[in-house]
């Protein structure tokens, strides 16, 4: 019985995470002729195509897309295995992690820190994308596990939290509101505000912010927190940013946290898996150090020496 290959579920996997054959070629070390054939030869088996041929890529069609995670697991077993003939019983292998700006530009510390130091032997690759683009890789399978803020909604996903993050609305030291002491929601009516880009969970919650207070302006959108900072700091609006991305320059006093009792600010950063895809010890312990220690996220005191009622 002819049955599929190592090299071919290899060729296959590469091929559906770059959508070429050129590209697959590549990262396997192997010839195009090589990776045409490997698929050929494996859909030939199959008895059906795996791949849609659209221009110059190679997109995963319905029964592609059902056998990849099967395909993916089949290879970390096998690497599993021949890495378990020479272990000493350390962790070995490589990690796929995608995870949110706010996470991956504030927090990997926190987040891998720990897995590092446990399991040296353990390669952890980050990639770092807005939310929305991070779950997209994520249910392509081009990641093993995201860490992204607020809840994730999908049947093919799982989630469990990690720790809270806690957002805050901050302006120039300069700016009329960081001079008030006791605002209220209509001391925000026409300001101005610099916005994170669509696809951004930080985005999804200024814009419930934005709704539960009076009408203003959207001067700039933007698609990281340090370029939205120095926009509040040059003065140009207000924004909504991660406490823990506006630490530094608060206690620097190049901003002002504005004091805002009265809007929710706190969210959820969570690590989700797909359902489909096999967990194995690598995953199974990264998500165990992760959840080892739920911290919450410090809170800055807001208001200025120099505020008025």
């Amino acid at each position: 019985m002819i049955t599929v290959s190592p090299r071919q579920l290899q060729v296959f996997a590469a091929t559906a995470a770059t959508g070429s054959v050129r590209i697959a070629a590549e990262r396997l070390h192997l010839t195009q002729p090589a990776v045409s054939m490997a698929l050929a030869d494996m859909e030939c088996i199959l008895g059906r195509p795996v791949f849609d041929r659209a221009s110059r890529r190679l997109v995963l069609n319905e029964h592609g897309r059902r056998l990849l995670p099967r395909a993916q697991e089949l290879l970390l077993r096998l690497e599993e295995f021949a890495q378990g003939a020479d272990s000493d019983g350390e962790l070995v292998g490589e990690l796929r992690i995608g995870t949110s700006n706010t996470v991956g530009n504030y927090l990997v510390g926190d987040l891998l820190g720990g897995f590092i130091a446990a399991h040296p032997k353990v390669n952890v690759r980050l990639q770092v994308e807005n939310t929305s683009t991070v779950i997209t890789r994520l249910l392509a399978f081009d990641v093993d596990i995201a860490c992204v803020e607020g809840d994730v909604a999908h049947p093919d996903l799982d989630q469990q939290f990690w720790r809270d993050d806690r957002l805050c609305i901050c302006a120039a030291p300069t700016h009329a509101l960081a001079r008030r002491r006791r605002l209220r929601p209509e001391h925000f009516e026409g300001a101005r505000w610099v916005l994170r880009e669509s696809g951004s969970a930080t985005r999804v919650q200024t814009e419930r912010v934005l709704a539960a207070l009076p009408a203003g302006h959207v001067v700039m959108e933007l698609d990281q927190a340090e370029a939205i900072k120095q926009a509040v700091i040059a003065g140009l609006g207000l924004a909504l940013l991660p406490q823990v991305a506006v630490a530094l320059d608060h206690a620097a006093g190049r901003l002002q946290v504005l004091p805002t009792p009265f809007l929710p600010l706190k969210r959820g950063l969570r690590l989700v898996t797909h359902r489909r895809r096999w967990r194995g010890p690598l995953l199974d312990a990264f998500l165990a150090n992760a959840t080892a220690d739920r911290r919450a996220a410090p809170t800055l005191a807001a208001g200025s020496p120099r505020a008025r009622p």
